[in-house]
């Protein structure tokens, strides 16, 4: 039931975060905006609709459809121990977790990843479409990343149903630009990613770039040590997105779909330490 219902859940979900968290930074704007929303949210939904077709031609068994085989046959490391159903449950979400956070890592020091990662990076602005903003040919390879971790897992169909609900919706809340008052903040993000803490992760400063790595969980930038509690700048002063690009090149479709081919000069990762000409973060 669950995979013939899949893209109705995975639709509902990411239109009603969606919807909430837009409605959100209207009425509770955390940092004011550099450039003008309708030409970037153009652009960042249109890459929506592009990942979307890319996925469903070249991947169209998705990880879902790995787990249900997965579970049929036996395969994976949890389906190696007997233990009850709920803590299979909570191990899986918590392996699947950490794998992401892992990918994103690599994503940031593996510059064939990074030429295709700082589509998401270079946008000017961070909001709740900040998190639906990445290269189709990086969403294909993320989800042959989870496929690749779901044959050696075995989690259940619902521990990967519910982790990719949770994954899409942590995305759309920790980009959202809006104000939680930090008691609050410092509260939630004990456990949940927050968007002070993610925005942290959009800045031009190298090294904040290269922190607060996590999408959902926020204990593996704590556990690894890419944790980073507020920017040097303050969220108001920091600026968000590549040195490189600061211009009005990133709210265009065409050339977020064609940057990652561009010239060798940008695809330096970064903690490649480039001049700030060449830009890195």
């Amino acid at each position: 039931m669950l995979l013939e219902n899949e893209s109705l859940w995975r639709m509902s979900v990411f239109a009603g975060v969606l919807l909430v968290m837009a409605l959100l930074e209207a009425i509770f704007p955390r940092k004011a905006r550099v450039m003008g929303r309708p030409l970037r949210w153009l652009t960042n939904l249109g890459i929506v609709v592009i990942d979307t077709i890319a996925m469903r031609l070249v991947v169209p068994v998705l990880a879902m459809g790995f787990a249900a085989m997965a579970a049929q046959n036996g395969w994976g490391l949890i389906n190696l121990f007997e233990a009850p159903g709920w803590i299979e449950f909570i191990v899986a979400l918590l392996l699947l977790d950490m794998a992401i956070y892992w990918q994103h890592v690599l994503s940031h020091k593996i510059p064939i990843l990074w030429a295709l990662h700082k589509v998401h990076h270079a946008d000017r602005d961070i909001d709740t479409t900040t998190g639906l903003r990445f290269h189709p040919v990086e969403i294909i390879l993320s989800m042959i990343y989870k496929i690749f971790w779901v044959l050696v897992l075995g989690p259940s169909v619902v521990a990967v149903f519910i982790f990719e609900l949770l994954l899409n919706a942590c995305a759309l809340f920790n980009h959202a630009n809006v104000k939680i008052p930090r008691p609050v903040d410092r509260f939630i993000r004990l456990l949940i990613v927050t968007p002070d803490m993610h925005r942290v992760h959009h800045s031009v400063i190298p090294e904040e770039t290269n922190s607060n790595y996590g999408f959902n969980l926020s204990v593996w930038d704590r556990l690894f040590g890419s944790y980073i509690d507020q920017p040097q700048e303050g969220h108001d002063a920091m600026t968000i997105g590549l040195p490189q690009y600061q211009t009005t090149k990133p709210a265009n479709l065409l050339w977020c779909l064609v940057v990652p081919f561009m010239p060798e000069r940008s695809l330096e990762t970064p903690s490649a330490g480039a001049r700030e000409d060449e830009g890195v973060t």
